[in-house]
């Protein structure tokens, strides 16, 4: 993936929309509504992957916002009146159209309006609502003690069978080729989205163990994403992209302990372990992250409810990427 800002990362490209409202502490202040607060899975009328988190901090709401792609905060100015939070965000401070999001919650459940004013003053309403996820489990999960079926074919080295475009609208640039699953596309830097299409698997997936190999040239990129919520990073030892936006990282999340890549050009491998919202990711033969917690989706998800199944996908919107010998097995659950 490219730089934009989900934290303390810049990237550019599958931007996140992250917004942390340092509200001005002062006696008598509004407590923040007990239902608001928590993760959500948001469903806009658009169809837009999002999630929130509305968390409190020394009395002050604490918002995380992320939509699928979108300039990164932190906003100031965040207005709390009757249990709603309302705020204004922009792309880039020389942004001349402006967006304002106001939600709280309605007879029980999430109410949100996003308004896109235009320079020549006309609005856009989008309504969303959203799903409560539930919190995160309060200790890492026992890998020795969870079950593994046996591994199955993701993709079976012939052709694109099991597997979709993601955008039919954008050009396809994936083909299979003497066994290795290949993206081509004309785009060589790692600016925004491009003309063409991710591919992800028609079947989803619960919690896993995964096995994928990927090719990827010098200062080049693509992304992983498991359950169509976390990328697992791809680009070569030696990018300009490092630490958490590295090789071996849970894209703006999780830090790899160290830098177990290759050099572009050679095949490198992933096996990756997701159970209970935490990953264990080993690059290369190589622990690089040990079963670490992943608090929310990462920028370009395209699916942000971590107890729903989701699909392996890959990002073709950025360079040329090659893939191969992909396997999963999936956590057998105790009947």
């Amino acid at each position: 993936m490219n730089q934009h800002q989900p934290r303390r990362v810049t990237r550019g490209l599958c931007l996140c929309l992250l917004l942390f409202s340092p509200f001005t502490a002062s006696v008598g202040a509004e407590p923040l509504a007990s239902e608001l607060a928590g993760d959500w899975s948001l469903q806009l009328e658009s169809g837009l992957p999002a999630w929130m988190s509305v968390q409190e901090r020394d009395g002050q709401p604490l918002v995380y916002l992320r939509l699928y792609v979108g300039s990164a905060g932190p906003y100031q100015k965040v207005e709390q009146s009757d249990g709603r939070l309302k705020f204004a965000i922009k792309k880039n401070k020389n942004a001349k159209s402006t967006t304002t999001v106001d939600v709280g919650m309605v007879d029980g459940k999430l109410d949100g309006l996003i308004l896109r004013q235009s320079p020549d003053g006309s609005i856009q309403r989008e309504r969303f609502t959203g799903k409560k996820i539930p919190p995160m489990p309060a200790v890492a999960p026992d890998l020795s003690n969870v079950r593994f079926g046996h591994p199955i074919a993701v993709f079976n080295g012939k052709d694109l069978t099991g597997w979709t475009v993601h955008e039919p609208a954008k050009k396809n640039g994936w083909s299979v080729e003497d066994g290795v699953l290949k993206n081509t596309t004309p785009k060589t830097d790692f600016s925004a989205t491009g003309d063409y299409a991710n591919l992800k698997t028609e079947a989803v997936f619960e919690d896993f163990w995964l096995h994928i190999e990927f090719l990827v040239e010098t200062q080049r990129n693509s992304g992983i994403y498991l359950r169509g919520m976390y990328e697992a990073q791809v680009v070569d030892r030696d990018s300009r992209m490092q630490g958490l936006q590295g090789v071996g990282a849970i894209f703006g999340m999780i830090e790899p302990a160290f830098n177990a890549g290759k050099p572009g050009g050679q095949w490198q491998s992933y096996d990756i372990t997701l159970v209970d919202r935490h990953v264990t990711v080993v690059l290369n033969g190589e622990k690089v992250i040990d079963n670490q917690p992943v608090t929310g989706p990462t920028a370009g998800a395209v699916h942000t409810h971590p107890t729903e199944p989701g699909p392996i996908y890959l990002q073709g919107d950025h360079t040329n990427v090659s893939y191969r010998d992909i396997y999963l097995a999936p956590v057998m659950k105790d009947e």
